[in-house]
Order: structure tokens, then sequence, then C-alpha cells
């Protein structure tokens, strides 16, 4: 059996835990919380797609073109930490789930807040940054099937600016915020929505002027790299 369907099982377990454990009146209960059970979902997510790329991956050549892709988007990440929620490495993600497909478009999307989180800060966070980042590339891998125009970019980035903060807020609602209710959760959103509107419009600038243009040379390094066999 593949490392990543193991995993798979594994959160299917624990998910039905999530569910079952506040009902039941124990000790046990108060300690693993949802905010608990949402960490370790999001940790072994990370895990069996990172073990689904290693499986898929068509040569040592693509893993390390995808590796190097998650280096330049962490790097281009940190000097525009000073600009809030203005993120270019969101837009360099999309490129890269689009070219290369959604596993490699998750790797990328989950290294970059890895990476950037070495110079920015580890925390409780990244891990969220990693989860939302990493589908904001895997989604994009679908975006293949429809006819690439700059509009289309767009607003597949604009959405992403909120997906972002709508997933990364998890965190700290489920540390800081009681009770963990959907009134709370809602307002947690709320008090976010310009910094999620910065980062949309961040990432509504990069596709608009550089994401055709960057899915091109994604495209000639994809062709080079790749390995057909001829029967």
């Amino acid at each position: 059996m593949k490392k990543s369907h193991v995993v798979l099982i594994l959160i299917v377990f624990v998910a039905t835990g999530a569910f079952i454990t506040p009902a039941v009146d124990s000790p046990r209960a108060d300690f693993l919380n949802w905010g608990v059970f949402a960490a370790i979902l999001a940790l072994l997510v990370c895990a069996a797609l990172f073990f689904e790329f290693e499986s898929t991956a068509a040569s040592s050549k693509e893993i390390a073109l995808v590796a190097m892709l998650g280096t330049i988007s962490a790097v281009l990440r940190v000097p525009f930490a000073a600009i809030p929620s203005v993120q270019p490495c969101t837009y360099l993600i999309i490129c890269s789930g689009y070219v290369f497909g959604p596993v490699a478009g998750f790797t990328v999307g989950a290294m970059t807040a890895l990476v950037s989180n070495f110079f920015l800060g580890h925390g409780p966070w990244t891990l969220y940054q990693m989860i939302a980042w990493g589908f904001a590339g895997l989604s994009a891998g679908y975006l293949r099937k429809l006819r690439l125009n700059r509009p289309l970019l767009i607003v597949f980035g604009v959405l992403w600016g909120y997906l972002y903060g709508l997933i990364t807020n998890i965190w700290f609602w489920t540390a800081f915020i009681y009770p963990l209710t959907l009134q709370t959760f809602i307002v947690t959103q709320v008090n976010t929505i310009w910094f999620d509107t910065f980062h949309a419009i961040g990432n509504a600038v990069f596709l608009g002027f550089l994401g055709r243009k960057t899915i091109i040379v994604l495209n000639r390094f994809k062709e080079r790299f790749s390995i057909t066999f001829i029967q």
C-alpha cells in the first residue's frame, strides 16, 4: 500500500475522532479539542500529498525543478513581509500548479511557507499557511482544463486571496477564541477582511501582468525536463 494511502486512512480516523470525542464525557475530551484535531489533520494532509508527489514525480529533474520553485517562491515572500498581506509568492504557486499539476502545485505552496518561515518565524500558523498555499497550487492544477487567459488568472488570484485568509485564520480562532462557534468564526474572518483584500489585489496585479508570461516560461522548462519513452 502506498504511503499516501496509509496517511489518508489515518486522516479518516482522526476526522471521525474529531466528531466523536467532544460527545464523550471523559478527561480526554477536554485535552483532545477541535483545535488539536485540526492541527493533526493539517499535518496528515501535508504528509499525504508530499508522499504522493514523491511517488508520482516523473523524474529527478522534475523533483529538483519543483524544489527550486518552492525556494524561489519562499524568497519572493521575504522582501514583501513588511507590506501587509501582499504576497507575490501566491502568483508563482498558482503558475507552478497550473504547469506541473495539482500535486506538484501543492508541494511548491507548502514548501513556500515552510522555507520562508525560517526567516520570518515559525509557529502554529506555519502548518495552516502550508495548507493554504498548498491548496492554492493544487487547485491551480485543474485550471488547465480551461482556456488560459488573463481574466481567469486574475479572478482565480482574487479568490485565493480570500481563501488563504479563511484557512490561515483557523489557527488563531482555535487557539485564542472561545467558544468555538459559527458566530465567533465569522467575526474572526470579518476582522481580517482588509488584509485579505490586500492579498487579493496583490494576486490580481501579479497574475495580471506576469501570470501568462510565467506560465509560458515554466512550460518550456517542463518540456525540457520531461521524459518521453519511444516504443
